[in-house]
């Protein structure tokens, strides 16, 4: 199982686990993190799972490709730190991985 830490402002931390090869998205969902809507459910064709990957942990998630950024643009407040969590696939080296949850969907 990997840890994921979702963050938002004003609230505790929630940490929810999930399987090596989901999605932060699907694990999310799984942790019932409202702040994750997923309309596409993970097809990269809305913007609705977008969310900031902490800048100690950027490195190891790594940048999004070319469809991704595309689709980043439809995002409320995108920044270098935003990725779409329907993206970033768990494996072991982000287990703990720190995932800030965007205003805009709070």
């Amino acid at each position: 199982m990997v840890k994921v830490v979702f963050k938002k402002e004003g609230a505790d931390d929630r940490v929810v686990e999930g399987d090596e090869g989901m999605s932060v998205m699907e694990t999310a969902l799984n942790g019932n993190i409202g702040e994750i809507l997923a309309d596409c459910g993970g097809a990269l064709s809305c913007a609705t799972c977008h969310v900031y990957v902490a800048e100690e942990w950027q490195d190891r998630v790594g940048k999004p490709d070319d469809e991704e950024e595309a689709m980043l643009e439809m995002a409320v407040d995108p920044d270098d730190r935003s990725r779409l969590s329907c993206q970033i696939k768990l494996c072991q080296e982000l287990d703990g991985v720190e995932i800030i949850l965007p205003k805009s969907q709070l």
